[in-house]
């Protein structure tokens, strides 16, 4: 039976991960021949990207709720919605998408989140009594599925979609690709011993920079090439802004090694069976670090013994475990029909 959804996310902003979660889903939705609508910050790049959609504005609510009226199930996620770290106004919205959702009476559904951290007392309030009254909840990590454990809300505790990404295998080349953004920790200073222990280290490679998000990503990429050229002008760097998911996917799968900030440049390398050095600027970064046995570095502290780990990483036995990894759709199933 063809239903009408829309899905709410980050969407529409150029940012790899949620892209991805947006393509997953929606390729699941096409599959059945569901219509499928979604509320982006850019409809124009959304519909260039996504065939047989209808894209709304993100601020267009005339269009949003007269959408969700004539749905039969709005869908919030993937990714780090509901959250206050980021910006309390950004909480205040997905949230305020949802309680329309509800107020029409559609079924709403929570897809792969992370829930939290949300400081504020109101925040913390509102999301509980809200997501109480959603037909389905799943989330991506046990620290959310606690939250919404103790808050008296049932979940599903399952892995992120972008698991179910296919990474064709690829033969590897002479290449290192570094991933970076800007975030409130990231300085010149760790930029520079970056480039440093990459030069020391890597002096025979080439290495491929990656802006997975312009916006955000671009600046701090060019200053870490620039760093790279400075200390040694015979590497040879490269550096990509503005690809399409694909072609990220595509270019990462064949690089020998992947220094990465992004939790799913992460997942992806993972996925392509690149030796991965993960960046540790957030906890879920930690966190997947943690569960696949990754080598992490942090901003804050002097290097030891991680890019040594890096190159004596055990492929075989981390993608034994990354095989392990397959998205769970049963109760997302159940809650659609």
């Amino acid at each position: 039976m063809k239903r009408r959804f829309v899905l709410s996310g980050y969407f529409g902003f150029k940012n790899f991960g949620d892209e991805a979660i947006l393509s997953v889903l929606i390729n699941k939705l096409q599959q059945d021949k569901h219509r499928v609508t979604v509320i982006s910050s850019d409809p124009q790049y959304t519909l260039k990207n996504y065939k047989h959609i209808r894209s709304i504005k993100t601020f267009n609510f005339r269009n949003i709720i007269g959408a969700i009226a004539k749905s039969d199930v709005l869908i919030s996620g993937g990714g780090s919605l509901l959250q206050d770290v980021t910006s309390v106004k950004s909480l205040i919205y997905y949230l305020l998408i949802i309680a329309i959702g509800l107020f029409l009476r559609k079924k709403v559904i929570i897809f792969a989140q992370g829930i939290g951290p949300i400081n504020s007392i109101a925040g913390k309030t509102l999301t509980k009594q809200l997501l109480k009254h959603c037909t389905y909840i799943s989330v991506r990590d046990e620290k959310s599925y606690e939250l919404l454990k103790n808050w008296n809300i049932d979940a599903d505790l399952v892995c992120d979609p972008i698991f179910s990404t296919n990474v064709d295998s690829a033969s590897k080349t002479n290449t290192v690709a570094v991933q970076l953004r800007d975030f409130r920790t990231m300085n010149e200073d760790f930029i520079d011993r970056l480039a440093q222990k990459v030069c020391q280290e890597f002096a025979d490679k080439n290495i491929e920079i990656y802006s997975f998000q312009d916006s955000i990503d671009l600046n701090i990429c060019k200053k870490f090439q620039k760093a790279v050229s400075m200390l040694n002008p015979d590497i040879k760097t490269t550096l990509y802004s503005n690809l399409t998911n694909e072609e990220i996917i595509s270019k990462i799968s064949k690089a020998e090694y992947l220094i990465a900030m992004r939790f799913h440049a992460i997942i992806i390398g993972l996925l392509a069976k690149s030796k991965i050095l993960a960046i540790n600027y957030d906890i879920k970064v930690a966190k997947i670090a943690k569960e696949f046995q990754l080598p992490v570095i942090d901003m804050k502290n002097n290097f030891k013994d991680e890019f040594k780990n890096l190159k004596n990483q055990n492929i075989e036995q981390i993608s034994s475990l990354v095989s392990s990894k397959t998205f769970d759709w049963s109760g997302f199933n159940r809650a659609i029909n």
